[in-house]
């Protein structure tokens, strides 16, 4: 993979378990609606392989066009990003370490690939979490980028 970060906007890697809900859809979410101070990437500890088609259809439904691909952590070993954050709810998974410089950050969310019910009982869920995301990641972006805070480590 051929990383290419913009050195005119702070860079964001959003890291979780499989890199097929939570991580690409605040992936695109950032990159759609934050693009102006924002360049997210998303990667994930064991990588599902596929963005999962109701990440991407919820996505959709709010004008957001991803075509992501499930990228592992590794692609990223030897990069440098302003800002890391942890999707992954701890309390059911492991989340990953990032080791190099940055500022990190754990923000979970639930995974919607494990919703149980019908189909629209599992798209309800894809859309809360999908709705927490694009609530809560640019509340978190602009705290962290109004207050200074790049660049501290932990």
């Amino acid at each position: 993979m051929a990383l290419q970060i913009d050195s005119q906007r702070n860079s964001v890697l959003f890291l979780c378990t499989g890199n097929s809900c939570r991580s690409q859809m605040a992936e695109a979410i950032v990159n759609a609606e934050y693009a102006d101070q924002w360049q997210a990437f998303s990667a994930g500890t064991l990588p599902a392989g596929y963005v999962h088609p109701n990440a991407v259809n919820v996505l959709e439904e709010i004008g957001i066009h991803h075509r992501g691909i499930s990228k592992s952590l590794s692609e990223f070993q030897n990069q440098d990003f302003d800002l890391v954050i942890t999707v992954c709810d701890s309390a059911a998974e492991e989340c990953p370490i990032w080791l190099r410089p940055g500022k990190q950050v754990h923000l979970p969310f639930p995974d919607p690939a494990k919703a149980k019910g019908d189909n629209e009982q599992i798209l309800s869920m894809f859309r809360e979490v999908r709705d927490q995301i694009a609530k809560q990641i640019p509340d978190l972006l602009n705290e962290i980028y109004n207050e200074g805070r790049l660049g501290e480590g932990n």
